[in-house]
């Protein structure tokens, strides 16, 4: 097990170059190697149609994660002083908290609470560990490299399995993903870090570049249109939103907000809605039939609004299950909603869809104080967020298990939050006490300065010093 790292300012400086992946950040990493690429390798041999291989349990799920979750409850006992949770995590705690308590009025009980403990086994094996590492540990560059082999070996796969070319879908390279769309999520996510990767010089940089033209092949194979228009859009997004924030000094949370909200009111004036948004891009208003399930599930919510039918015990439940006695005609056999916000409100009512908000917007709210510190890396980070972020109108990824840009999402909230304990001021009791600051001493010497008081607000500017010292970001510099 990793030990507890003790540094020095001065220690962290001389480091601040040399980012490294420690005990702590390996385990969310390998969280992310599953998601990504060990499981659906897995399942690779299952064809896109049979839901029954695609969805049933597999062994090597129910030993992988109770071992993650064992061994980071292990390191929550054992340096449970160096823990503490940013609001984001404790939004993302009350949110989990919350789906676990929907167990009591779930419609199958069982169910719901087998999901939910590999859901809590999820959460814990991420946010634990990742609150744990060291302060130059790197979860991008490790983010970097799950990404980038898997590229090289969906390049791989690309080249030995056929297209998908079944009806009602259109024609796209899987990968060994289990669909299209699939790879084109996982293309825009690998584009973004090689992306930032290419700003590090060197061998890096070279990496990075190679990796960036396999994502940008796979995008293209894919055939996946709004992966493609992500792919501009959330970049974009985040570039604006932070430069808005530099300027304004508003919340990214308020800025990214106020986008849907206006969209609320120009459809309302308009009479501009989403479907015929689709039509116009894409020649369909139904987004591929999904509103038809859309309308299915929003009846459904007004059966339980407050507390929903819980924790995913609504769909893929048994014969009796309400997303098969009530549905009409082929979406008895969907697997989920095919949008995370509905599938939210229909399992944990609107009480659990207002705390899903909570820890989105807590979590966007955070990258502001990344951005303070490393804008390159908080603009990787909010793109791929809103990436994640928009995706769900279209799939259900909140809380589905160990999907991809789940536990994407959750490592980058862990990240954020490791930024916004390191940038977290001065508390005011430090303030109206005043603090003491100690040079280290000389070698065999008497410690410098010992006992001078400073005033407060030079305390400060001390204290802000030292963390400016030993920089976790250390944002990359290009040579020349």
């Amino acid at each position: 097990m990793p030990r507890a790292a003790m540094h020095s300012p001065g220690t962290d400086a001389a480091r601040s170059s040399t980012r490294t992946i420690d005990g702590f950040a390996l385990v969310p990493i390998l969280a992310c190697v599953y998601a990504t690429i060990v499981f659906p390798l897995i399942i690779a041999s299952c064809s896109p149609t049979d839901a029954v291989c695609l969805l049933e349990a597999r062994p090597e799920s129910k030993i992988f994660w109770p071992a993650l979750a064992l061994i980071s409850m292990i390191w929550a006992v054992q340096y449970y002083s160096r823990l503490s949770f940013p609001p984001l995590i404790v939004c993302l705690l009350a949110y989990l908290a919350f789906a676990g308590t929907s167990v009591l009025w779930a419609f199958k009980p069982e169910t719901s609470f087998i999901r939910f403990a590999q859901q809590a086994m999820i959460v814990i094996s991420i946010v634990v560990p990742a609150m744990l590492a060291a302060r130059n540990a790197d979860l991008i560059r490790g983010l970097f490299l799950c990404f980038a082999l898997a590229a090289v070996l969906n390049l791989i796969f690309v080249f030995g399995r056929p297209p998908i070319d079944v009806k009602f879908a259109t024609w796209g390279y899987p990968g060994y993903f289990s669909g299209k769309n699939y790879l084109g999520e996982f293309a825009v996510v690998a584009l973004l870090l090689s992306i930032y990767e290419a700003f590090h010089p060197g061998r890096r940089r070279a990496f990075g570049i190679v990796i960036a033209i396999i994502s940008v092949a796979l995008l293209v194979l894919s055939n996946s249109k709004t992966s493609m228009g992500l792919t501009l859009l959330a970049p974009a997004l985040a570039g604006i939103a932070l430069l808005i924030r530099r300027y304004t000094r508003l919340s990214p949370a308020i800025i990214l907000l106020s986008i849907p909200v206006g969209w609320f009111i120009l459809s309302s004036v308009t009479g501009v809605t989403v479907y015929r948004l689709s039509n116009i891009l894409y020649g369909d208003p139904t987004f591929t039939g999904r509103s038809v399930i859309w309308e299915f599930v929003k009846s459904e919510i007004a059966h339980r609004p407050l507390l929903g039918w819980g924790y995913q015990s609504f769909w893929l439940v048994g014969p009796d299950a309400p997303s098969i006695v009530n549905a009409p005609g082929w979406v008895k056999d969907m697997p989920n909603a095919h949008n995370g916000y509905l599938d939210t409100m229909v399992e944990m009512g609107y009480a659990g869809y207002a705390l899903l908000l909570a820890f989105v917007i807590a979590t966007l709210h955070a990258v502001g104080r990344l951005a303070d510190r490393a804008p390159v890396r908080a603009w990787l980070v909010l793109s791929l967020m809103v990436h994640v972020i928009i995706t769900n109108g279209l799939e259900s990824l909140w809380m589905r298990g160990f999907e991809m840009l789940w536990v994407l999402f959750l490592i980058l909230a862990a990240e954020t939050a490791r930024y916004w304990k390191l940038s977290a001021p001065v508390r005011s009791s430090q303030r109206s006490r005043g603090a003491t600051s100690r040079v280290p001493p000389p070698a065999g010497g008497r410690p410098v300065g010992a006992g001078i008081r400073l005033h407060p607000a030079h305390a400060a500017q001390l204290t802000r010093a030292a963390f400016a010292a030993a920089p976790p970001d250390a944002e990359p510099k290009s040579r020349t």
